[in-house]
């Protein structure tokens, strides 16, 4: 029997028009996006099949680590084979007919009013918090008031009629949104391919230094880590779980002795990825 073919989509969560619709088109334009609700309709979208993979915000270079993300991924039972770094156009999003002086208050999730905080306070708007960015702007799109604005992508506009009255909103040129993209089944990185990225959870000994004799063998096997969350499990102050991202392919010797290293200190050591570097981690490196 031939094996089942999956369907050609790609989840995220939101509605149409926002910055994960974005990411899903210009990471993979060949898979059709599918909108869902909240995260976990979104990884269990690629459990039950309805779509191949999920492509999922992890971190803004100006906003941080988006909540509650690395506590989902590691018991979504799915893996990560890949990451897509996204730079976030803001964008001032007003029915047709509206102008810069029609406008009074301007409508977005509070991360984008955030973002644009400076930009606001020179246009003299008052800040509305709305649940996302593309949701605010189909909400204006229905209102069709003259006097409020949203906050979204380019894409919103175009999907929900919406005219920009003006681009390039966000305070920071640097504003960029990483992304890792989820699939059902485990597809490890050739490492003659190109540089990797590993993405594992671990949970130390509970006894003094244990963290810190954990992480020795990283910084002595030269390997660079570039993220390390904690949370509690089980709403246990005792009991936390670690999320990591280290440059480096398992294959790789050095990476290969941390991890060993890691397991003499660790109660649990579970590897959630390893995929292909993206070329915009190492911008800017000399």
């Amino acid at each position: 029997m031939p094996a089942r073919r999956l369907p050609a989509r790609i989840a995220f969560q939101g509605v149409p028009g926002a910055y994960s619709h974005l990411a899903c088109r210009a990471a993979h334009p060949e898979l059709e996006p599918l909108p869902c609700a909240s995260f976990e309709d979104a990884f269990d979208a690629v459990r039950r099949g309805r779509a191949a993979l999920a492509m999922i915000p992890i971190e803004n270079s100006v906003a941080g680590r988006v909540a509650e993300i690395h506590h989902l991924i590691p018991e979504a039972g799915l893996h990560i084979v890949g990451e897509h770094f996204q730079r976030v156009n803001h964008h001032l999003l007003a029915p047709r007919g509206a102008t810069l002086k029609t406008i009074r208050t301007v409508q977005s999730h509070v991360q984008a009013l955030d973002q644009c905080r400076e930009t606001m306070k020179k246009l003299g708007l008052k800040r509305v918090v709305g649940a996302d960015t593309a949701g605010s702007a189909a909400e204006i799109a229905r209102a069709g008031d003259l006097t409020r604005a949203a906050i979204a992508s380019s894409l919103a506009g175009e999907i929900y009629g919406l005219k920009s009255l003006r681009k390039d909103l966000e305070d920071a040129e640097h504003n960029t949104t990483r992304f890792v993209v989820l699939s059902k089944k485990s597809v490890i990185a050739d490492p003659r391919k190109g540089p990797a990225v590993t993405t594992f959870v671990f949970r130390v000994k509970n006894r003094p230094a244990a963290l810190y004799k954990a992480m020795g063998g990283f910084a002595t096997n030269g390997v660079n880590m570039t993220k390390l969350e904690s949370y509690m499990m089980g709403g246990r102050f005792t009991a936390t779980q670690f999320y990591a991202d280290v440059e480096g392919h398992p294959a790789d010797r050095s990476l290969a002795l941390a991890l060993e290293e890691l397991g003499f200190f660790s109660d649990m050591v579970r590897v959630i990825g390893v995929y292909p570097a993206h070329p915009y981690r190492f911008k800017g490196r000399s």
